[in-house]
């Protein structure tokens, strides 16, 4: 493959914001926010959520909620990309996730601790429930499977991951992106850490209080350019470039100097071969947060300058954890392919301490080339380069 980029044959979402990418980017445009109180279990938290309302196969997979939310972004990537099964081709699929490589499994142990005893169903059900490998098994693949849990970049790296699988030759074509359920352990514990808003988030925004969270799952079929011309697949969507680089600050604060950040783009930017002038938008990581929102905000008009076009579609999804990435990666490549951005929901008042504002309304986009990023806990910083091919005039 060398140093073309991988092509993008198909996509597929889920989340509060809709069950679909299409309903998704219908409810974008139309500014909705779909949040709400917890209901997917007990809690005195008194904090808006975004959950999913209606999750196709949920009742067929109890205690495996990620998972549901995986085969169903599954469902429309495959289709999109007129994909059954693997067949002859080397497919391989990454995915990145938190909660379904730890959490998902607090039947277990609560049950232990109350009784001192507890069913091995639980723990089977979670030793069985690897989402690469459970994906891997569905669609016949025999490639490399591989579940990334690397914090809230996790989705992103996992992108990352497939570009270098095609790139190296191991792989004619990769299913990746994230997946995460709501769960009452990241719940408690950001609420611990005092960033999560009583209300609704606001990213970029002067009186931003802090993130609310979400869950669901965004898939990419990505694959050589070989490949979709065996299958006879067309794409003018690709993964073009990506950058990683951990600044070690702090175990959940970014570098105030924005020094991962800052790497980790102009990686990306690198191995997609473009400038930051070629850039169109940036999808930012944008949840809310003080210290998130000032580092990333400084960084992006640093490198892109302060009249960037930037947004954070967190303010319709929530904060999925390890599915962010996926989702917004998928929300970027949507947004390039469709010549529009939707307003970042919640902003509402310039920061004067950060150089650039996010956009207030649907906004035309054009250009080649669109970002996503991710900073995440643990100082792990990832950003996406996503192409698309212009037709010539």
């Amino acid at each position: 493959m060398g140093g073309a980029a991988a092509l993008i044959t198909g996509l597929g979402l889920i989340s509060a914001a809709g069950g679909s990418l299409p309903a998704t980017l219908a409810s974008l445009e139309r500014g909705e926010r779909r949040a709400g109180p917890v209901t997917l279990f007990p809690t005195t938290l008194a904090v808006p959520v975004f959950e999913v309302p209606a999750l196709p196969g949920a009742d067929a997979l109890p205690g495996q909620r990620t998972l549901a939310l995986t085969l169903a972004a599954l469902a429309e990537a495959l289709a999109e990309a007129r994909l059954g099964e693997a067949g002859s081709l080397r497919v391989g699929v990454c995915i990145g996730t938190t909660v379904a490589s730890q959490l998902n499994d607090l039947q277990f142990y609560k049950r232990y601790r109350e009784t001192g005893t507890a069913p091995l169903a639980a723990a089977e059900r979670f030793l069985k429930g690897n989402l690469a490998q459970c994906v891997a098994r569905r669609i016949g693949a025999r490639g490399p499977a591989l579940t990334v849990v690397n914090a809230c970049s996790s989705g992103t790296d996992a992108v990352g991951v497939a570009l270098a699988w095609l790139k190296g030759g191991l792989c004619d074509l990769v299913i990746a992106g994230g997946a995460d359920e709501l769960s009452h352990i990241p719940l408690c514990g950001f609420h611990s850490l005092g960033i999560v808003n009583p209300g609704l988030c606001a990213p970029f925004d002067r009186e931003r209080k802090g993130l609310n969270l979400g869950e669901g799952a965004g898939l990419l079929v990505i694959e050589t350019p070989e490949s979709a011309r065996r299958r006879g697949v067309a794409a003018e969507l690709s993964v073009a470039g990506f950058g990683a680089q951990g600044d070690a600050y702090h175990l959940t604060a970014p570098s105030p100097d924005g020094v991962g950040l800052r790497a980790a783009l102009r990686t990306a930017l690198a191995e997609a071969a473009i400038t930051p002038a070629e850039v169109a938008f940036v999808n930012a990581h944008g949840t809310g947060t003080h210290d998130n929102d000032l580092v990333e905000g400084t960084v992006l008009a640093e490198l892109f300058g302060p009249a960037v076009k930037v947004l954070s579609t967190k303010g319709y999804t929530g904060h999925t954890l390890g599915a962010a990435g996926g989702i917004e990666a998928v929300l970027t490549a949507a947004a390039l392919r469709a010549g529009w951005i939707p307003a970042s929901a919640g902003f509402a008042c310039r920061d004067e301490a950060i150089p650039l504002a996010p956009v207030t309304a649907r906004t035309p986009v054009s250009g080649r080339y669109a970002v996503s990023t991710s900073l995440a806990f643990g100082g792990n910083n990832a950003a996406l380069v996503i192409g698309r091919e212009v037709a010539p005039c």
